[in-house]
């Protein structure tokens, strides 16, 4: 059975995100980051209810700087929703859980 969220690191990223044939939430985070503590229940119950459609990855931005840069990342948390290997809608900041929601069923119609 396949996990729910994953957590990865760069070298994992082209294959588990960039490849990915479903669509893909992005949770870039830091241990230390409250609010990302905060969404941090919320995106595991959503990896639940969205399992087998989209796939959620968390990437530590303190491990990852080189990602974090790359993307643009200047505040945690930031979640990218990624669609054929391109980023399509990023949200940052603690938010609902409808906000993701909204924007996870919007990815889904999309793919």
């Amino acid at each position: 059975m396949e996990q729910t969220l994953i957590h990865i690191n760069g070298d994992k990223f082209q294959d588990e995100v960039v490849r990915s044939s479903r669509p893909v939430l992005v949770d870039f985070y830091a241990d230390w980051c409250g609010p990302c503590k905060a969404i941090e229940p919320v995106i595991a119950q959503l990896s639940k209810e969205y399992e087998g459609r989209v796939k959620f990855v968390k990437i530590d931005t303190d491990a990852n700087q080189d990602l974090a840069i790359q993307f643009g990342v200047m505040s945690i948390p930031t979640v990218m929703f990624f669609a054929r290997g391109k980023v399509e809608d990023i949200v940052i900041g603690a938010v609902p859980a409808s906000v993701f929601k909204t924007k996870l069923d919007s990815l889904i119609e999309k793919a």
